[in-house]
């Protein structure tokens, strides 16, 4: 070969390497256009029935309402765990909080792979801000997230305690509005205490309570309210307004992906972690504010530290234009916070996933299909006696400590409100349901290590 040729080919093989290296960089361009930005926002202890489009009489949500008007409203939809830490663990994680032997809310998540991990791989900036409850470790690059700010209270507390998380959350989007980005908004608000500024109470001031205009599962809290303090108009009012400035915070999310262009490229998300607190905090001695604590779960029995429905049954709304059905009400898919990170996967495009996962992937649920869940739900606190329960199919089982003694079987289909225990009417049901959860409590860690309260 002689000189002139070599450097020829030299050239040639050269200019094939830069048009393969254009040619990788564009279509990883390209990919990264098409996913789609996720913005997950989170209250706390906010009731299933709180909100204005899941049937509450007084609130005012019309943020949300109008986020329902434009996406679909989910109404089986459940966390993973009772309390906040529980709840987080099982959407980051994909797998049983009880799977942990360490509490995760003491020692994070080990070596568990979360969601942000592997969007961050794929290529999203990722953010959260607010509520944190995942482990004692909240500094930036934590689970693979880019930027933390596990802000408190607002300072101004006439705009909403949750306004200053939604400002910084606010930033971030602005600041990765072109490239794709995932986000926390997790709220403070409605968590113990709700002691709501006068200004915010004050736009409920024409509400007066009519007990009947509240299902039967919700007298027993106005009951233990008014044995706090008579006046239930002014509890429900500070009530209401902790919950207008969740919507006002909402509705600031939504204008600023409006005035971006991001709207149509953007899966919106507003949930809670589980159900409402109850009012007897006072029965621990915490009776201030206790009064207010007037969450409402709808025709649903229990709340937050219960297995009932009232406890992991949550409004669970998402939006994605042209992609998610809008004003649509999805009233027979059951889906889960188990399944946040595999759906989210798989909507993303990541193909390998953590072994082990507890979830499936329900994106076609939430683009509209109708479909069983191939995988049954599951329920049970970190704690080696605690009683577990499940959902399969129109089925809810709780089983007792006492071995069948105690065990509780529920049709949701006919009765959401877990009044009537059919376990004696449906002994085949019973037993394979009994097995099926004692195989999942066998898979779990015999004891838990939590650190000790100073």
């Amino acid at each position: 070969m002689t000189q002139k040729q070599f450097c020829f080919l030299k050239s040639a093989v050269a200019l094939a390497f830069l048009i393969a290296t254009f040619l990788v960089v564009e279509v990883h361009a390209g990919e990264q256009a098409s996913l789609p930005n996720v913005v997950f926002m989170f209250a706390d202890d906010l009731g299933y029935a709180d909100l204005g489009c899941y049937g509450h009489p007084y609130a005012k949500t019309k943020h949300i309402d109008q986020l329902a008007n434009e996406g679909t409203r989910f109404t089986q939809f459940y966390v993973t765990g009772v309390t906040c830490n529980p709840s987080r663990t099982g959407l980051m994680t994909g797998w049983h909080p009880a799977r942990f032997r360490k509490y995760a809310a003491d020692y994070g998540f080990a070596d568990r792979v979360t969601i942000t991990e592997l969007l961050k791989k794929r290529g999203y900036s990722t953010g959260h801000f607010g509520k944190w409850h995942m482990g004692p470790v909240d500094a930036p690059g934590t689970y693979g997230i880019d930027e933390i700010d596990t802000i408190g209270k607002s300072q101004d507390r006439s705009l909403g305690r949750d306004t200053d998380l939604y400002t910084e959350a606010i930033k971030f989007i602005r600041s990765h509005k072109d490239s794709p980005f995932y986000v926390n908004i997790w709220g403070h608000a409605t968590h113990y205490a709700v002691d709501t500024p006068k200004n915010l109470a004050s736009i409920f001031s024409d509400v007066k309570v009519e007990r009947n205009d509240f299902s039967a599962t919700m007298q027993h809290k106005f009951k233990e309210s008014a044995e706090i303090d008579p006046n239930l108009d002014d509890s429900m009012q500070q009530y209401l307004g902790d919950v207008y400035q969740i919507d006002q915070n909402v509705g600031r999310v939504m204008a600023v992906l409006e005035e971006l262009g991001l709207a149509e490229s953007t899966i919106v998300v507003f949930s809670s972690d589980h159900g409402p607190a109850p009012v007897g905090l006072a029965s621990k001695g915490i009776r201030e504010f206790s009064k207010n604590m007037l969450g409402y779960a709808g025709e649903f029995r229990g709340g937050k530290h219960t297995q009932f429905e009232g406890g992991v049954r949550v409004p669970f709304i998402i939006r994605w234009p042209e992609k998610v059905k809008a004003g649509h009400v999805d009233s027979v898919n059951v889906g889960s916070f188990i399944d946040w990170l595999p759906t989210l996967c798989s909507l993303a495009g990541i193909d390998a996933l953590p072994e082990g996962l507890d979830g499936e992937d329900i994106s076609d649920m939430w683009l509209g299909a109708t479909r069983k869940r191939k995988t049954p739900l599951f329920w049970k606190t970190s704690a080696t006696g605690g009683a577990p329960s499940m959902r399969e199919g129109q089925w809810k089982l709780h089983l007792s400590r006492k071995q069948k003694r105690g065990d509780q079987l529920y049709n949701l289909q006919s009765d959401p409100s877990e009044s009537k225990n059919v376990i004696d009417d449906f002994p085949e049901i019973a037993t394979r349901m009994r097995k099926d959860v004692r195989r999942w409590v066998a898979e779990l860690p015999e004891s838990y290590v939590k650190k000790e309260k100073r």
